[in-house]
């Protein structure tokens, strides 16, 4: 080996580089951090060959003062932290003072900038072996352009793992879309060799917010999301955003954007407490779409985790997790459907409809005593009441006979009604509306004030059952049994010390731990439930899950998983057949179930069409 020597400043740069700019997006990243750090609510953005040609990007921001210039392209250098007590408490994107010295070093940079209070500009650029900064009269309104030419140029070894034009545009337009989401109060525009990509207003208004929403992540996700607000006031988090409907599901997790005071993150603990929220209601491999803010005390977390800043560390991690799974759990378990966005396609307004009633053979108008009869004796737990309401008159009646006799033959009797509704005027309709019919024994046709809905019977039923026995369950507390042959665990110290230290958090699951030795755990109680499971991998997941974000969801998860078994074979099967009565009660009881709209497997219970798709479907008004 040589002699110990101090490394040029170019090559310590590149060596830098080597961390923060692994790629055009990346000098995107840290040069639009700059512009909204600089105050800019306009930012516009030139790129030629997916960046590796050029990168140019020009705000309004405050600019940087001509005595600051070459400090600017120095490592080290940043105006954002003066103390240690500053980076403890971080409020900016940008803060190391590293990205600008570090792509210079790997290309050809140059930055020109003007404050409101200088009357000209100057660019400044680094050149040569000691990266000395040269500085020359510019022309320039307020605010700062820096030109990035040639990406890698002097680095070909680099330039070898770029992927082609397409795919780093790609790359780079995904890092625009996350700041663009980052920040509503500025405009963003983007080019790409001489073509608009993106035009984004400033958007100052919840509607401007979804429509900047729908441009980066399309019409469907704010059709099919549920907008948030919630703060504790206690521990001063807010969350807010909008979260997509579990029907809204991807096969990719390619839109989950998750956004702490500002800065797109990707944690461990958010992203455990988001897929608690969602586990019961997505089918499986599914992800959820949502584009969440978590707003908090910059004190109470860690930015300076990572080069690339996407990493953060929150000092009260369970804390967090729990006000955020507790958040979106609430949310899901909420949504009725009464609250589902209006089917995609319905233009028509919302009319206020009459509940449909039916006449049975024998029924007269004064009552239904004999339909409410025949539901309390139909088998299904709790479908007894809700019968139809009894017709308000005989004008439909004689209606219905009247259009019937001129299609019979001659000499046929007419056929008791089934069937038919009645119309009342004043009463509202349901969400769900009134069942009209039965199709195949598998689905009902209902009807609402929009068009059609169709439920899907033994998913909606197994539902209903599921969330009543997770009720009944958690009221009745988790019992748990002794075992005959205490079982002998091995764990980490670590692990070992998660257990002695929560004791109380595995007796309410139903786990009687005791500690053994350094690295050993004996199970000495399980939940009933779960008495023929491998209680031993499960405690092994559970505190590898406690270990690395401060929580788990195992245990219940496994508890779930067996009631939800044992909600699937206690649910009403296909091709039963329901009286009108029994799907009307069905119909009424999802609309007050928690999760209502998909099934224990993550599966969708009901859809709708509106009148709008209906007409379309037969040309009606074309």
């Amino acid at each position: 080996m040589t002699r110990i020597h101090l490394l040029s400043p170019q090559l310590a740069n590149q060596i830098a580089a080597g961390e923060v700019v692994e790629r055009p997006a990346s000098v995107v990243k840290e040069l639009l951090e700059n512009s909204l750090d600089s105050g800019a609510d306009r930012v516009d953005l030139d790129i030629e060959q997916g960046g590796v040609k050029l990168i140019r990007l020009r705000d309004n921001g405050g600019g940087i003062d001509k005595a600051d210039l070459p400090l600017a392209l120095s490592r080290h250098a940043t105006s954002k932290i003066g103390m240690l007590e500053d980076l403890e408490a971080v409020g900016s994107l940008g803060f190391r003072g590293e990205a600008l010295a570090s792509i210079s070093s790997v290309s050809r940079l140059t930055l020109t900038s003007r404050p409101p209070e200088q009357e000209s500009a100057w660019a400044v650029s680094a050149q040569g072996r000691e990266m000395l900064a040269e500085i020359i009269p510019a022309a320039h309104p307020v605010g700062t352009t820096v030109e990035v030419r040639d990406l890698f140029f002097n680095t070909p070894a680099r330039r070898k793992f770029l992927k082609t034009e397409k795919t780093e545009f790609r790359h780079l337009e995904e890092v625009v879309k996350r700041l663009a989401l980052s920040c509503y109060r500025v405009g963003f525009s983007l080019r790409h060799n001489g073509k608009v990509v993106h035009q984004l207003r400033a958007a100052d208004s919840e509607t401007a917010r979804e429509q900047r929403l729908s441009q980066l992540l399309g019409k469907a996700f704010v059709a099919e999301s549920v907008a948030l607000d919630v703060q504790a006031e206690a521990s001063g988090l807010r969350l807010w955003g909008w979260m997509g409907l579990p029907t809204f599901s991807r096969a990719q997790p390619d839109q989950q954007y998750f956004f702490v005071n500002g800065r797109v993150i990707r944690d461990k603990v958010v992203t455990h407490a988001v897929r608690q929220a969602y586990q019961d209601v997505l089918y499986h491999g599914r992800h959820p779409a949502y584009v969440l803010y978590l707003e908090l005390d910059p004190a109470l977390v860690d930015v300076n985790v990572h080069p690339t800043k996407h990493e953060v560390r929150f000092r009260e991690s369970r804390l967090v997790h729990d006000f955020i799974f507790r958040t979106l759990y609430r949310v899901i378990a909420d949504m009725r459907p009464q609250d589902t966005p209006p089917p995609a396609g319905s233009t028509e307004a919302p009319v206020q409809s009459a509940p449909a009633s039916w006449f049975q053979p024998g029924m007269t108008d004064a009552a239904v005593g004999p339909a409410a009869g025949h539901a309390a004796q139909s088998g299904i737990a709790g479908y007894a009441g809700n019968a139809g309401r009894a017709p308000s008159g005989p004008q439909v009646r004689e209606q219905i006979s009247a259009y019937g006799a001129l299609h019979r033959p001659s000499g046929v009797a007419p056929q008791p009604l089934q069937a038919m509704p009645a119309v009342e005027q004043g009463v509202e309709m349901p969400p769900l509306g009134y069942a009209l019919a039965q199709l195949h024994g598998i689905y009902i046709l209902s009807q609402n004030a929009q068009g059609l809905v169709l439920v899907d019977m033994h998913a909606a039923h197994e539902r209903i059952v599921y969330e009543r026995m997770k009720l009944a369950f958690e009221q009745d507390r988790i019992r748990s049994q002794p075992l005959l042959v205490p079982v002998s665990v091995a764990v980490s110290g670590r692990e070992a010390d998660l257990a002695e230290e929560q004791p109380e958090y595995f007796e309410r699951l139903g786990f009687r731990l005791e500690r053994m030795g350094e690295e050993t755990l004996v199970i000495r109680e399980v939940p009933i439930a779960l008495a023929k499971a491998d209680v031993a991998l499960l405690l092994r997941d559970v505190l590898a899950d406690l270990s690395q974000v401060g929580a788990s969801d195992r245990i219940e998860a496994h508890l779930n998983e067996l009631l939800a078994t044992m909600a699937c074979h206690g649910a009403v099967r296909a091709n039963r057949q329901l009286t009108l009565p029994e799907m009307n009660a069905l119909l009424r009881d999802m609309e007050q179930t928690e999760r209502s709209g998909q099934c224990n497997h993550g599966r969708p219970t009901w859809t709708q069409l509106s009148l709008g798709q209906l007409d379309k479907l037969f040309m009606r008004g074309e």
